[in-house]
């Protein structure tokens, strides 16, 4: 049996974003292993079948130290595994992963390096560095006759010198959403319009932006309320801490709901999904409200923009520009006609390209070609 070995972050990260990826390639009859930082979601995925291997990393450590300690660990497990695919998720495992892979001489490697994260969104000189590094390491070094590139857009693949044409590159709908479990639905009554921003709370999120819009909307007259759903993340340097999160819920119109189990149910009472993010690999968040027809408010910016086009599936914004955001909310907000059109168009755009089995078949032809060509 062709064993398959994901290097990821971490298991929730897993759990929630790349379980259909794992199903499609069990499906296909190959061994699965996931090496991860395991937390309260490992006995989720093996309950799915795939064994799970303990691989600690800090994601927000730049140190070298703690980089050769990951390379080595994840070079252990490799040589231990023998897998036929390596499939590295996010650009850790991608890089050091793909090295480690590289050296054990695995048969075929998957580097998917999905959003890229606070290393393309920050400025200081270190990042630009580290992202020189990461281009030419993935780009180039790790580039070979059975390596593939997963990409969730169309203008990731340039930041590594490739092509989303490229024979190597294939490029996914994110990670899939089931449209059983987000069902279109019919806006309810209003007023009040209420938004909703689905993220972890990271400034790279544009939550603090995504506030300031709301309350600008507000002061224009717009009958909004804003529902921030979702938690900090420590272990990221972009995180925003619980303070300043319950600070903004004593704002009139602003609450934060913390982790929100039931997602599904937030656009069922929700009318309009708002994501003011720097940088995206492809937002499930958004996904899921197109499936549930929920019109869209979200910056323009890689990712984002793959899921709305201005003016049919939503609103894009400039980067930053909170009063752009802030017209758009009021525009939406006194339009009922047009956020249920703006709603049917993204719960279109959703069936045309992002549900789960468009994904499964993707990553399963990607999967087959590998492990039995």
């Amino acid at each position: 049996m062709p064993k398959i070995l994901y290097l990821v972050t971490e298991d929730w990260f897993f759990a929630s974003h790349f379980l259909i990826m794992a199903r499609a390639a069990r499906q296909l009859g190959l061994d699965v292993a996931v090496a991860t930082r395991v937390t309260e979601y490992g006995d989720r995925l093996a309950s799915e079948g795939f064994r799970i291997i303990a691989l600690e990393s800090d994601r927000k450590s730049l140190r070298l130290s703690d980089g050769v300690r990951y390379l080595a660990r994840t070079y252990q497990i490799i040589r231990s595994e023998r897998p036929d695919i390596v499939h590295c998720i996010a650009l850790r495992p991608v890089v050091l992963g793909g090295i480690a892979a590289k050296l054990a001489r695995v048969k075929s490697l998957v580097l998917a390096p999905t959003g890229l994260g606070h290393v393309w969104t920050e400025s200081r000189p270190l990042y630009r560095i580290v992202r020189s590094v990461v281009r030419v390491v993935v780009g180039s070094r790790l580039r070979g006759p059975r390596t593939r590139y997963l990409f969730e857009n169309t203008d990731d693949p340039h930041e590594f010198g490739l092509d989303s044409k490229d024979a190597d590159v294939t490029i996914v709908g994110g990670s899939g959403v089931d449209p059983n479990a987000f069902p279109f639905l019919p806006q309810p009554p209003a007023p009040p319009v209420k938004i909703a921003v689905v993220a972890r709370m990271l400034k790279s999120k544009g939550i603090a932006e995504a506030v300031a819009a709301v309350e600008r909307a507000r002061n224009l007259g717009a009958p909004v309320e804003l529902s921030l759903c979702g938690k900090p993340d420590p272990r990221n340097p972009n995180s925003l801490t619980e303070d300043t999160l319950r600070s903004w819920s004593t704002v009139p119109g602003i609450r934060w709901h913390g982790h929100v189990p039931d997602v599904a149910r937030v656009w069922q009472e929700h009318h309009v999904a708002l994501l003011l993010s720097y940088r995206e690999g492809l937002p499930r968040a958004l996904v899921e409200a197109a499936a549930a027809g929920r019109p869209i408010v979200t910056t323009d910016v890689v990712g984002c923009r793959e899921v709305v086009r201005n003016g049919e599936e939503g609103l894009l914004v400039p980067l930053g520009d909170i009063e752009a955001a802030a017209r758009a909310l009021v525009h939406l907000a006194g339009d009922a006609c047009l956020r249920e059109s703006m709603g049917r168009a993204a719960n279109a755009r959703f069936h045309e390209a992002f549900t789960a089995d468009a994904v499964a078949r993707t990553v399963g032809a990607l999967y087959r070609a590998l492990a039995y060509q």
